[in-house]
Parts: structure tokens; sequence; C-alpha cells
């Protein structure tokens, strides 16, 4: 079953994806060359606690930490340590939720640190343009494949890969709730779109192949072939008219 929030829930999904995306954006200021990412877990624990929220993803299904901190060839669910240092020419993405007042947002961006591939900066662009290109149609009447199905034409079309067996999801009381939603599908399936769904949309992007292998931490995820990935997510919220994005 889809909840549907009322408005005072999404009021206050709303105030914490305001946490999140300042969080984001400190994350963003500090993610330079021989920083940890256990460093950056470490502050993303503190600056969550003390804007009244908490880690969404902490001891969540045993996960030991509050950020998925994934680099290059990892595309999603990468474990924070201390002797994983980023470099130049690395991409990191970094995937953040934070449970306020309740509810939870969830949100992801992926940052080339200094130069990188041509190729390697397309993948980054068409990763988070494909997130735009799909909620164009997330509006009240649709039907939930028409997100996927444009997130998918748009990555497809660039040359990349969605992943599949990784998707978005509802979230709301719950990080993962009903529906599913992948990045993949043809439009007009699915539940019809209403006023009051809040989704995290979340585009996954390979190169050259889809394949992708879960490492023997049991979390991270990796593509097959090595190659760098990409990674974009917000929380949204369908409305009457335009959706609300509420982590930017």
């Amino acid at each position: 079953m889809i909840i549907i929030k009322t408005d005072e829930e999404i009021q206050i999904m709303r105030e914490g994806g305001k946490i999140l995306s300042k969080l984001l954006e400190e994350l963003k200021q500090l993610i330079k060359p021989g920083i940890s990412t256990l460093e950056l877990d470490r502050f993303a624990y503190d600056y969550i606690i003390s804007s009244g929220a908490k880690p969404s993803f902490l001891h969540y299904n045993g996960f030991p930490a509050s950020l998925c901190i994934s680099l290059n060839e990892v595309l999603i669910h990468g474990i924070p340590k201390e002797d994983i240092i980023i470099k130049e020419g690395d991409v990191v993405s970094i995937d953040a939720g934070i449970y306020y007042k309740g509810y939870h947002t969830d949100a992801a961006r992926t940052y080339a640190i200094g130069n990188v591939d041509k190729i390697i900066t397309k993948l980054i662009n068409i990763t988070e343009k494909s997130f735009f290109e799909g909620i164009k149609f997330a509006k009240a009447g649709n039907r939930l494949s028409d997100i996927s199905a444009a997130i998918e034409r748009t990555v497809v079309d660039a040359g990349f890969y969605v992943v599949r067996e990784y998707v978005g999801h509802g979230i709301g009381k719950n990080l993962h709730e009903e529906p599913s939603i992948p990045n993949y599908g043809k439009p007009g399936n699915g539940p019809i779109l209403r006023k009051g769904m809040v989704f995290a949309i979340e585009p996954m992007v390979l190169q050259k192949s889809p394949r992708v292998k879960t490492r023997s931490d049991g979390w991270t995820v990796a593509a097959t072939n090595g190659l760098t990935t990409a990674h974009y997510e917000n929380t949204i919220v369908i409305t009457e008219n335009e959706p609300e994005i509420l982590t930017i």
C-alpha cells in the first residue's frame, strides 16, 4: 500500500529535507584528497545529531555507518573506513538519510575529485539529468512507470546503463516504503500518482554493462567490469502541480 502523507507530515519531511540538503552541501566542501571516508561519516553523524535528527542508515539492517560512501566502481552501499582515503581523480558518491520527528528523508550525490575523463563527467551529469527528466512525469494522474521510463530513456540515449537489482522507493515513517521505483520500464504502467505520495527517486548508472556484484562485506555493490559508476537521489512529493523536491 502506498501511504499518502498529510500536509502536516509533509511539512515535517520538508524540515528534515532542509537539514539533509545542508548536510550534503557541507560534505561537498569537505571532500578533498587526503580525507578518509570515515572522517566524512563522523562529521555527518555529529551534524545530524546536532540538528535534532538521527542518521537513518546507522544500524539499519546492521549497516555500520551514518553514510554510504561509494568510490569509483562502487555503485552503492560503500562502508566508510579509516583506510579508504580519497585521492585526486576519484569519483565519490555520498548517500545520506536522516530521521527527523518520526520521518525519513533520503538523498545522494556524486562528485568528481579534481580532473577526470570527459566520459566520467558525462556519466555524472547524465545521472543527475535523468533524475530531473524522470520527475517531469511525477505529477498527479500519471503512472509511476512514466518516471521510470524517462530515467531509462535519458540514460540509455547517452550510452549508459541503469542497474536493475536496486530501485528507488516510497519513504516516510519508514525508510523504505511502497512502492518500489525502478529506473527502467515502459510508460503507462504501475500505480496512478496521487497528491501526497512521497518518493525517493534515485538513478544508479553504470558504463558498458548493468552488471553488479555484492562484495564479501554483504553491503558494497560494485560494477563487475570495474568502471566508474554514479548515483543521484532526492526525496520528492507529488503535488497538484509540479513535484516538490524536499532535499534541495
